[in-house]
């Protein structure tokens, strides 16, 4: 029977457990008593308008980042043809010098023409008159040089034609040329405009869609924020008001119960077999406990300070002061704070252990804890009418047999 109830008090753990992971209760919940159902029931409609409000600027995110990805094909695909643009610029280019040396070369033809030509006029000038002029024949000087002559005469008029169809040639040459050269020279600014053209235009859309994308994410994030922050403080609320009932419950029974014994017998009831606190830890843990007893801060059921404490949240907060947070260490009540320490015999206390009180010498019902001052003394949070407390550990009856060291 005994261990049924240690597994279901070690389930309601766990379960315990798992809340105080998702919200710390707020200070201004701590100065309240335990909230009311109705608080919990508007915490509960702004969360889900919360996550309302979450769902749309999802969807909103999800639109834009499509459209961003649509943005981002279509740059890519400007990103190809840019690089196709590069390589028709880059054989534009080599076109156009390749044109280029080629009008020097015939240019330079032309003008090697022009002072062949000009040679023959000028021998023609130099030696009377037309090389084909019969006179130049009649005139020779005997058989020999009429021979010479004639030879001279047919040798100059096969030169005169090939340099006249050379240079023709030379001409046409170096006009197309010129055309290919004005040709490549136009393709090669039209492919550069072309090139510039198309990624300002790709670059822009990306960037201009890329900028709605973060702002719709920014949006998102802020009432995800705001939808977990709604969430944590219907969680709060909840574990307040749970803990608060449960601790109220068992406390208000041992009121009303006649303790057999001012000390349980020890059942051999187990806890934990490590510990996470140091002596460091928990000589801060009874400083703060110290602290707040001092300052006669009033017993609220559920608060866990920073102004106004039960006896689990004195013990909780305490602890948490000194350095101890979550996972190592949740918000949790009196009976569950029993399984969660090593039990420590009275012979062994340290300042710092937890002291634990139940009304039939169960865990499950333990309805007080404490935290151990040294000397058989005790720090607490007695009740609402006594408030917080410097007390003898034995001045409350149903002691548990061991405390709990942390």
């Amino acid at each position: 029977m005994q261990s049924k109830r240690l597994i279901k008090l070690c389930s309601a753990a766990i379960a315990l457990t798992f809340l105080s992971s998702l919200a710390t209760p707020t200070a201004s919940l701590a100065k309240t008593p335990a909230p009311t159902q109705e608080q919990i029931d508007a915490a509960k409609k702004a969360e889900e308008a919360k996550a309302a409000a979450a769902k749309v600027a999802a969807n909103q995110l999800s639109k834009a980042t499509q459209t961003l990805n649509q943005l981002t094909s279509v740059a890519d695909q400007a990103r190809a043809s840019y690089n196709k643009a590069l390589k028709e610029l880059a054989i534009a280019v080599a076109n156009a010098n390749a044109a280029a040396a080629h009008a020097v070369k015939t240019q330079a033809a032309v003008s090697a023409a022009n002072r062949t030509i000009g040679k023959m006029a000028s021998n023609a000038y130099k030696m009377g008159g037309d090389f084909t002029n019969i006179n130049s024949v009649l005139s020779a000087n005997g058989p020999q040089d009429l021979i010479d002559r004639l030879s001279t005469l047919n040798n100059l008029g096969a030169g005169n034609a090939t340099a006249l169809k050379r240079f023709q040639a030379a001409q046409a040459a170096a006009a197309a040329a010129k055309l290919e050269a004005d040709r490549t020279k136009a393709a090669q600014v039209s492919a550069t405009e072309k090139v510039a053209a198309t990624k300002k235009i790709a670059d822009e859309a990306k960037a201009a869609q890329q900028k709605e994308v973060d702002r719709l994410r920014a949006i998102q994030n802020q009432l995800m924020a705001d939808f977990a922050k709604a969430k944590n403080f219907r969680v709060t609320l909840e574990q307040q008001r749970q803990l608060a009932l449960l601790e109220e419950a068992n406390a208000n029974i041992a009121a009303t119960t006649n303790v057999k014994y001012k000390v349980w017998p020890d059942r051999g009831f187990g806890g934990r077999s490590t510990i996470r606190s140091t002596e460091a830890i928990r000589t801060a843990a009874v400083a703060y406990a110290k602290a707040q007893v001092l300052a006669r801060y009033p017993y609220v059921w559920g608060a866990q300070g920073p102004k106004s404490f039960d006896c689990s949240g004195l013990v909780y907060a305490a602890y948490r002061s000194a350095g101890l947070g979550y996972t190592e260490w949740s918000r949790l009540n009196a009976a569950l704070y029993f399984v969660a320490t090593k039990r420590v015999p009275f012979s062994q206390l340290l300042p710092g252990d937890l002291l634990f009180y139940s009304y039939d010498g169960s865990v499950q019902n333990i309805h007080h804890i404490t935290i151990y001052a040294g000397g058989g003394k005790m720090w607490e949070a007695n009740s609402k009418k006594v408030g917080l407390i410097y007390s003898d550990m034995y001045s409350i009856k149903g002691l548990m047999p061991s405390g709990g060291r942390v």
